[in-house]
């Protein structure tokens, strides 16, 4: 049982959770808006809320975190730069998720996850 169990495996050894994670959120801060599957979507929601907060102060040392999790400078540079002023004055609740369709090959739940 997973009774207050704090993540989705999503079926991934954690390393390949965590650079899964990471791609995802590089594509969704790229391009601003990705279509993905939901699991994956609900779990990247909350991994792309803590780095759109740490950017908001936009100092180097959330710019050093921020690297650190997601190893792209362009994608660091445009969060800091462009995404993240956006939300100075809003408290959470950066990205939605709009359920889409359902993927033909394996019958799976797809969504769309974007910036507000």
């Amino acid at each position: 049982m997973r009774h207050k169990h704090g993540y989705r495996k999503l079926n991934r050894t954690s390393s390949h959770r965590s650079a899964l994670l990471k791609n995802l959120a590089i594509s969704l801060i790229e391009h601003e808006k990705i279509e993905t599957t939901v699991p994956k979507a609900k779990e990247l929601k909350s991994y792309v809320e803590r780095l759109v907060t740490k950017a908001r102060t936009a100092d180097f040392n959330s710019h050093r975190t921020i690297f650190a999790s997601l190893q792209s400078k362009e994608a660091t540079k445009k969060l800091i730069n462009e995404v993240a002023p956006r939300y100075v004055e809003r408290n959470g609740g950066y990205t939605s998720i709009i359920k889409t369709r359902i993927r033909r090959g394996d019958a799976t739940q797809m969504a769309f996850i974007s910036f507000v």
